[in-house]
């Protein structure tokens, strides 16, 4: 009989239950996206780290090769140019595990779905 490893409560133990290679890139990227979207609510969304207000904001996974970042479509178009050197899909990116992490335009994507996030929510109470 096989024992089945336990899914993470939290991101902690997400990060901990990660690929070693990754957990130091994990917890920078928490770090930054927590300096970003001061008082989001941390929890795990579809298994991933998720950091949220209202809505969703932005969610990040550990992968064999790299971090998979997840802002949504709508930030990904607005900084393509900045993202032109990562691999892209619709509303994800990937920064590969042996590069530092671009931190800096981690801080802005996050910001800008901060700011994304409030102006929705307006919209809703109009």
């Amino acid at each position: 009989m096989t024992l089945k490893k336990a899914s993470p409560k939290s991101i902690t133990e997400y990060i901990k239950a990660a690929p070693k290679e990754a957990q130091k890139k994990l917890r920078e990227m928490r770090a930054c996206i927590r300096t970003s979207a001061p008082g989001a609510k941390e929890s795990l969304k579809w298994g991933m780290p998720a950091f949220s207000y209202r809505r969703i904001l932005v969610t990040f996974a550990a992968f064999k090769h790299h971090i998979g970042f997840y802002p949504t479509p709508s930030a990904v178009r607005a900084f393509g140019n900045d993202l032109s050197k990562f691999a892209t899909a619709r509303g994800s990116i990937q920064f590969p595990l042996e590069k530092p992490l671009p931190l800096p335009l981690i801080r802005k994507i996050t910001a800008f779905r901060v700011r994304e996030s409030i102006e929705e929510d307006r919209k809703w109470r109009t």
